[in-house]
């Protein structure tokens, strides 16, 4: 795939080119960062599932299994604290655990102190394979950020991180612009 030059259009621009010339009374400013973001959403998403496949997890069994990982040994969690911890609720958890549990990567163990507790605890097989696909992973992840030095990557992460803020305070309706961590211009 040929690689396109920083100065010249992308197909964001051009979208926004044309909204301005069919609907000049319309601000679509955001769609140059929202734009932009889901296109590169889109884009990641392609290329972490390259990785993904090769495990044969997905997005979501990936991030309980780095859960588990994470929290070191005994490498176990219950349900809900992976919810606390991982980008899905315990509904998630748990569908996401019936089938790595299949998969002979998680077994469910019930805690000896209160039988009512179930714990979700990496085999032996899961630590091994979320060992090989982290590696991977974070590997393909610095390979799509080649294109930023370390200073811009610094500076996306930053933005991205008060990009969120901002989106936590437009969930809770505040529409004013003196919105937390608004800079005056």
């Amino acid at each position: 795939m040929a690689r396109r030059s920083v100065d010249r259009p992308d197909t964001v621009d051009l979208i926004i080119e044309q909204w301005r010339r069919e609907r000049p009374d319309v601000d679509v400013s955001g769609l140059a960062v929202f734009g932009r973001l889901h296109r590169g959403f889109l884009r990641y998403h392609a290329l972490i599932d390259e990785v993904f496949d090769r495990y044969g997890l997905n997005m979501a069994a990936f991030d309980v299994l780095t859960a588990l990982r994470r929290s070191g040994p005994p490498y176990r969690k219950t349900a809900g604290e992976l919810a606390a911890i991982s980008l899905l609720s315990t509904g998630g958890i748990t569908l996401r655990l019936d089938r790595l549990e299949k998969a002979g990567l998680v077994v469910r163990e019930r805690d000896p102190d209160d039988r009512r507790v179930v714990h979700a605890r990496l085999t032996d097989e899961g630590l091994a394979v979320i060992d090989r696909a982290v590696a991977d992973h974070f590997a393909n992840e610095r390979r799509m950020l080649a294109g930023l030095s370390e200073t811009e990557q610094r500076q996306l992460a930053r933005l991205l991180s008060r990009l969120e803020r901002s989106l936590e305070v437009a969930e809770l309706g505040d529409t004013s612009d003196t919105a937390p961590g608004r800079a005056a211009e």
